[in-house]
């Protein structure tokens, strides 16, 4: 099942979800927001996407400047930052099977569909 990582306030995500919706595949919506991903789930999403945890952070956002920008963390501080805020977890991600991507720019999502 296809599963896409969605914040409905991004409209990126949206944009993400209108093109599952109009492609006829059946697919799950998780708002991450509301569903924390626990952190053997991230850790998955991360293995999936065959990146670091850094690259899934949106390091722009104001939390991350706040509180966590040019502190040196482990890879498993990162991601447990991501879960205590989720807002720093980069959207839209989509799940297929053992394959993710983070559809941004939305031809991404191309690749695994």
């Amino acid at each position: 099942m296809i599963k896409i990582y969605h914040n409905s306030r991004c409209g990126k995500s949206r944009e993400c979800l209108a093109f599952l919706e109009d492609s006829g595949k059946e697919f799950e919506v998780i708002k991450y927001l509301e569903n924390v991903p626990t952190l053997d789930e991230l850790k998955s999403i991360i293995e999936k996407l065959n990146i670091k945890p850094i690259e899934l952070v949106r390091q722009k956002e104001k939390i991350w400047i706040e509180n966590f920008k040019n502190k040196t963390m482990s890879e498993d501080e990162i991601i447990q930052a991501m879960i205590s805020n989720p807002i720093l977890i980069e959207r839209p991600i989509i799940i297929n099977g053992n394959k993710a991507v983070i559809a941004r720019p939305l031809e991404n999502a191309l690749t695994i569909l």
